[in-house]
């Protein structure tokens, strides 16, 4: 099957497809599994990261899919323990090595640990790791604009994309409109709120209504004309399939506008000014 995803064109021209499948807290022995459905179901997007211990598993199902590698596309992230020149230079022979791959489409740095103050010599690690053609493009993940800007600074290469925390109660405008105004692809890490009640919010459930839709769906689809890339995870089947299937419909302004009014800039996971583990 072919993908039904477009792709959102990346700041040094590399195509990335705009809805991808996120394997956090699956096992590497069910890694395997779940990737090989999101690849039958059409996803050519999978994000991965050292700290996940799966990527094994994905490399695995990869590798089985019989899917040509240049129509796929794959993430993973550095790892906190390996910020530092030499460290990143290693840490990606690594991940390749587990992934079976000789090139990723997207390497990023996990987290930006401003406290070690090793964020600015790990990306240029990451330059050099590009230029080399064993990352097709290069990003942060987790950084706040204070650390893309120091970060920029020192750069040759505006990093491609920042994963960060993005749903419906934590909207992060700020970040989204510097990262409009360097360039940078806003990519959304769980985009449908860790299941943690998002998805039973009244006015969701009546968005869903109205189309005919799931709830996750409509949160899908509200990300996707936000221009965010997106990557829902699960490994549930049904819900794996069903969560690819949001490029048949549109949500209307109306719509738009009351998922807008449910933001709390309530975080899930860590601050990323504080964070330091690993």
């Amino acid at each position: 099957m072919s993908s039904k995803v477009p792709p959102i064109i990346l700041n040094n021209g590399v195509a990335m497809p705009q809805l991808g499948f996120g394997v956090w807290q699956v096992p590497d022995d069910e890694a395997q599994r779940a990737v090989a459905t999101a690849l039958e179901a059409g996803y050519r997007s999978i994000d991965t990261a050292a700290i996940y211990g799966n990527e094994e598993g994905v490399g695995r199902a990869v590798a089985a899919s019989g899917i040509p590698r240049k129509d796929l596309f794959v993430t993973t992230k550095l790892w906190n323990a390996d910020h530092g020149y030499d460290p990143a230079m290693r840490a990606l022979d690594v991940s390749l090595e587990k992934l079976g791959l000789e090139y990723v489409d997207l390497y990023l740095i996990h987290w930006p640990l401003p406290s070690r103050g090793r964020f600015v010599e790990t990306y240029q690690a990451m330059e050099k790791l590009n230029a080399d053609g064993r990352a097709k493009a290069i990003g942060v993940s987790n950084f706040l604009p204070e650390h893309l800007r120091t970060l920029i600074a020192h750069a040759s290469l505006i990093p491609a994309v920042n994963q960060i925390e993005l749903h419906p109660h934590m909207q992060q405008h700020a970040a989204r409109e510097y990262h409009a105004q360097q360039g940078i692809t806003t990519e959304a890490w769980s985009p449908l709120g860790q299941g943690r009640g998002l998805l039973e919010v009244p006015a969701i459930i009546a968005i869903a209504q109205k189309h005919n839709r799931t709830p996750a769906q409509i949160v899908l689809r509200w990300h996707i004309q936000l221009g965010n890339v997106v990557i829902p995870k699960s490994v549930t089947p049904d819900r794996i399939r069903e969560n690819i299937e949001v490029f048949d419909f549109s949500l209307d302004t109306e719509d738009m506008a009351a998922i807008s009014a449910l933001n709390e800039d309530r975080r899930l996971g860590p601050d990323p000014a504080t964070f330091d583990v690993g």
